[in-house]
């Protein structure tokens, strides 16, 4: 086992310092990873992304494009011959179709590679011809990133943790009652193991449609090919001192152990250990209609994410003998047009207070951090409404349960984030003189123009911040 270990680690420095030696000297490349809590419109961002990336019209906050120095962008087979590959061109299709419609969330990881064209800048770029960079964009999703947490922590801590965030979800009392009423010391019934993993499962589905984050272990909610098996059959239990062996308890921690060395570490192996520039997409504003115990849940989440990361700065003989590390992470609200533009940078500032603690580890290892909020899809359009008196800047769309136009007002979020955090952390289950409103809207039709790529709101600039020191 442990030669086996040391053999892989071995393989893979070199594949490591092949890789690192090839993209200094030849052509170079940026591995973006993507990543968001649920429905955080991951899908979107990428597809948005790589369509404004080939047709820059709605770009001109990036950089190396208001210089007309990108003079090409184009997708090429990706690398990685193992992964799935983005179905960019489908998801494209759902958003521009005559009757569009928001493409399937991500249920997997996936990859694209989109290659760009640059005239370098600078005192010597007439000496010099174009260059290539390659954009590997890794799409994974967020319920596994929560997961490599779990590395640094016990079956007990983790058991600990979650019960206690039970007794704060919807249903949540209920399954904690039962998980804690059971005698983890009696020897291993499958049946039984199988009900309180089921019901565990069942806790977590709910406290996501709820809004809550923090919904461990991921792979509960997305089992792919290990749906059934014992690796995703246990629960937490509180935990007991000497229990005995074939006991419920000594196998749920030894499938507790086993999910994390051979589901979570793998995948930290082959795919985030690997990335150099990080997106989390947050759905905010979700958050904040849930409640003030979904926001908290949401603020612990995101400082937990960072255990996940291995910030710092790619140097040249770091990367070849370190590893790579996350040289850059942006934390962004979406769906910021589901607000009035004069809300948005309110937004930014709840954004900014909910990742603070994030930020300031990933800053203090030398990474650079910044939260924004953006849309990664345009769905609405901004309208000004008289209503008793005085006037209430809205958003108006198409609802997709509905299929109506409607014009929407979420409620005024506060100028202070504190005011909703403050409130959050003190465990208050509702907003004390406020309420706010999240509205479902589909996706408006588009008429492009040559040239143009879906409208956006700071997509630009959430690209410049993660790729435009490479251009």
């Amino acid at each position: 086992m442990v030669i086996g270990t040391i053999a892989d680690t071995l393989t893979r420095s070199v594949e490591n310092i092949t890789g690192t030696l090839s993209e200094t000297f030849f052509e170079p490349t940026l591995r973006l990873g993507v990543t968001g809590l649920s429905r955080a419109g991951k899908t979107v961002f990428i597809t948005s992304l790589v369509a404004n990336l080939m047709d820059r019209a709605r770009m001109p906050q990036l950089v190396a494009e208001s210089e007309n120095r990108i003079l090409s962008a184009f997708l090429q087979p990706q690398p990685d011959d193992t992964l799935p590959r983005f179905d960019y061109e489908t998801h494209l299709a759902a958003l521009t179709a005559r009757q569009p419609h928001w493409p399937d969330s991500t249920r997997a990881v996936s990859e694209l590679r989109l290659s760009l064209r640059i005239r370098p800048a600078g005192l010597l770029a007439g000496l010099q011809g174009p260059r290539t960079l390659h954009l590997d964009i890794v799409d994974y999703p967020g319920e596994w990133l929560l997961d490599l947490s779990l590395l640094d922590k016990s079956y007990a801590d983790w058991s600990r943790d979650m019960l206690d965030r039970l007794a704060l979800r919807p249903d949540g009392p209920e399954t904690r009652t039962l998980l804690e009423g059971e005698d983890t010391k009696q020897d291993l019934d499958e049946t039984r193991a199988r009900l309180l993993s089921d019901a565990y499962t069942a806790s977590l589905h709910t406290a996501r449609n709820a809004g809550f984050s923090d919904c461990s272990p991921g792979r509960f909610l997305l089992p792919g090919e290990l749906e059934g098996s014992p690796v995703l059959t246990f629960a937490p239990l509180p935990p007991v001192d000497s229990a005995p062996r074939r006991s419920l308890y000594r196998e749920f921690e030894r499938r507790f152990d086993s999910y994390k060395s051979r589901v979570v570490k793998p995948f930290f192996r082959d795919h985030f250990s690997r990335i150099d520039r990080q997106i989390v997409l947050v759905d905010a504003l979700g958050a904040i209609h849930a409640g003030p115990r979904a926001m908290e849940d949401l603020r612990r989440t995101l400082a937990d994410i960072l255990t996940a990361f291995r910030p710092g700065t790619n140097a040249f003989l770091t990367s070849l003998f370190m590893g790579k590390r996350v040289e850059k992470i942006l934390f962004a609200a979406t769906k910021a047009d589901h607000l009035h533009h004069l809300q948005h940078g309110k937004l930014t500032a709840i954004m900014e207070a909910l990742t603070r603690e994030a930020r300031d580890r990933a800053r203090f290892a030398g990474a650079n951090t910044q939260a924004m909020s953006l849309a990664a899809l345009r769905a609405t359009t901004e309208q000004v409404i008289q209503h008793h008196g005085s006037e209430l800047p809205c958003v108006r769309g198409t609802l997709l349960e509905t299929g109506k136009q409607a014009a929407f007002y979420p409620g005024a979020l506060p100028e202070d984030p504190s005011h909703l955090l403050g409130t959050a952390r003190d465990g208050a289950e509702k907003w004390l003189d406020q309420d706010y409103s999240v509205m479902n809207f589909a996706p408006a039709p588009l008429v492009l123009k040559p040239g143009e790529g879906p409208p956006h709101i700071r997509l630009d600039r959430a690209a410049q911040f993660l790729i435009g020191d490479r251009l």
